[in-house]
């Protein structure tokens, strides 16, 4: 995934000034200074050059093509449920995680053996966090403080940070960066001011003091998250949830399929240090060139993908049927990987309420048709996985 920013400090840069204000705080062995950001929207307001305005549109055009997604797609929720697992593997990977999309998919069957606990428990809780909060925008629940203490709660209910005060806002000082808050590269705003700042937040959500457009919101409140850092851990993957969820809170999406996290995964010292620059200069613009070149990229990606699946399920349902007889219950498994890619004989007899001797031998046609592959070499408890089709999936994936 390229990005097309470009990282000039003297090229069309905009400079405001500080974006907040430092408080000084006493602390031994030293003391240290704090940010606490100014109100958005920016002052003064956004500037949107030709360069902007066109990269604003086609931004929006493309986000437009990819909620279109399900018109494509025989049945989206299957592609939803891999792709929004794939995006939990990714956010929790930024966070220093080694799972894999497959770890997931074997970890969420019961049945699955051999998978790593800790890792892979702190991508699942990702998934229940982001459950947890489209399930409550659906039902009218505002996009609020109380709903991202809420889903924070879920993402740090287990696994790692579990100890961190989850769904609470910190009390305590935190930092990124440095081993203590007097040699960090940056330092949020002390626990005092954290409430306020959010309560700030949460009016630009709702659109107070002024109606901003979606997309363009949902840059800036990514921003103002990761500045703030309300919380003692999770600030990361909760911050980057945000962007999702207010798209589909307003309607921009009607299901959660742009994710930006590999793409700030693969550009990860650019981002940083435009979050940085927006801070100390104030140069929004520079942002939102690389935010909406962001989501530019990775919609597209999204439907190159949903269109390689739908390519693949086809050519191997086309073959399938050149099976004669056995084609019917070949195609019922068949059918099933594409919702399940990890499956294994007893699972796939008691979902399709088939004999297991009928599973085994569908699954036998499927490997000599190369459509599925044996993944533990074992005689008993075995696990047959999708293999291309999980490989699209694992694109980007790999744990760095």
């Amino acid at each position: 995934m390229k990005a097309g920013f470009h990282s000039d400090p003297g090229e069309g840069r905009m400079q405001r000034g500080l974006q907040g204000r430092y408080v000084r705080i006493p602390s031994d062995p030293e003391p240290f200074d704090a940010f606490v950001p100014a109100p958005l929207p920016p002052d003064p307001p956004l500037h949107f050059d030709p360069e902007l305005e066109s990269l604003r549109d086609s931004a929006h055009l493309a986000l437009g093509r990819l909620d279109s997604i399900s018109t494509l797609l025989p049945d989206p929720s299957f592609f939803l449920y891999l792709y929004v697992r794939k995006e939990a593997v990714l956010s929790s990977q930024i966070e220093g995680t080694q799972s894999s999309l497959s770890d997931l998919l074997l970890y969420e069957d019961d049945e699955m053996p051999g998978v790593p606990l800790h890792d892979v428990q702190d991508v699942s809780r990702y998934v229940a966090a982001m459950d947890h909060g489209l399930a409550r925008l659906r039902s009218g629940f505002p996009l609020s403080i109380r709903l991202l203490c809420e889903i924070h709660g879920i993402l740090l209910a287990s696994g790692r940070g579990s100890e961190r005060m989850p769904g609470e806002l910190r009390t305590s000082q935190n930092w990124i960066g440095g081993t203590r808050p007097g040699n960090a590269v940056y330092v949020p705003p002390p626990a005092h001011e954290v409430l306020a700042s959010l309560g700030l937040l949460e009016k630009l959500l709702h659109d107070d003091p002024v109606r901003i457009p979606t997309l363009i919101k949902a840059a800036l409140a990514h921003v103002q998250f990761e500045t703030i850092h309300p919380f003692l851990d999770g600030n990361g993957r909760l911050g980057r949830l945000l962007i999702t969820f207010l798209l589909c809170a307003e309607g921009a999406l009607s299901e959660p399929l742009l994710y930006l996290s590999l793409y700030f995964k693969t550009h990860r010292d650019i981002y940083y240090a435009l979050l940085q620059r927006v801070r100390v200069e104030g140069d929004w613009e520079a942002w939102l060139r690389f935010f909406l070149e962001g989501v530019i990229a990775t919609a597209e990606q999204a439907m190159t993908t949903a269109h390689r699946v739908l390519t693949l399920l086809r050519e191997d349902r086309a073959r399938i049927d050149g099976l004669g007889r056995v084609a019917g219950s070949v195609r019922l498994v068949h059918e099933l990987l594409s919702r399940r890619p990890l499956l294994t004989i007893r699972r796939a007899a008691d979902v399709l309420d088939l004999t297991q001797p009928t599973v085994a031998t569908a699954l036998r046609h499927l490997q000599d048709l190369h459509v599925v592959s044996e993944i533990t070499g074992r005689r008993r408890d075995r696990v047959f996985s999708y293999a291309r089709y999980v490989a699209i999936l694992n694109e980007g994936t790999t744990p760095a």
